[in-house]
């Protein structure tokens, strides 16, 4: 008996994989973990220009948001995959390609057996740096301060990175203006709960990255 989603759609074979053979648009924005993918979706709707590629560990929701960005007619400039984000990313190509990487409401495991399934650890930050061009983003956000301040940490002991939020210095954004929103973030909003925001642009530089590891 086949699996459920097992036609979720999914990336091409091989061990290069080009963006612009998978999407089609002036630049390229990627989204990682996009669940119910309705950020991606409007953010295709809202700018015209831009070709994005999610990647949803889930073979459900892959294959739900892949949909229904076809069903909008949206296929051809943004598509979700049911990929393993750690080992998609190194397959992408080529460097310097990607304009945005989005990651929202990150790691939602908080036992210390989980913390092998983290996504913002390990090889993630060198993977982004590799993908970025220079000036590109790298957007997260969290509702819970201890994985903001955590992820702030990291990336800040990378010099590819530098923070580019509201003031100087600083990652940390009170809003953002890509138009659209991630469930969890209207949610958060609708509740009146805080949503801890940064950004980073990648700097024009190439310098290794100490990796911390996660807290006990």
């Amino acid at each position: 008996m086949p699996r459920p989603y097992e036609d979720a759609p999914r990336l091409p074979e091989g061990d290069r994989i080009e963006l612009h053979a998978l999407v089609s648009g002036d630049w390229v924005e990627l989204e990682i973990g996009p669940g119910r993918g309705w950020f991606l979706v409007e953010r295709a709707e809202a700018e015209p220009r831009a070709a994005l590629v999610g990647l949803e560990i889930r073979r459900k929701w892959a294959a739900i948001v892949d949909g229904r960005l076809a069903g909008r007619g949206l296929g051809p400039r943004a598509r979700v995959f049911a990929e393993d984000a750690r080992h998609a990313l190194p397959r992408l190509a080529p460097d310097a390609s990607v304009r945005r990487v989005f990651v929202h409401f990150p790691d939602p495991w908080w036992k210390k057996r989980h913390h092998k399934r983290l996504v913002m650890k390990d090889g993630f930050f060198d993977q982004v740096a590799r993908l970025l061009e220079p000036g590109g983003e790298l957007f997260v956000q969290t509702d819970v301060e201890e994985r903001a301040a955590l992820y702030e940490a990291m990336v800040s002991l990378d010099a590819r990175f530098v923070p580019a939020g509201d003031t100087p210095g600083s990652p940390r954004l009170e809003d953002h203006g890509y138009v659209a929103r991630s469930p969890r973030e209207r949610r958060a909003i609708a509740d009146g709960l805080p949503v801890h925001r940064t950004r980073w642009r990648r700097a024009a530089i190439s310098a290794p990255l100490a990796q911390p590891s996660p807290p006990e």
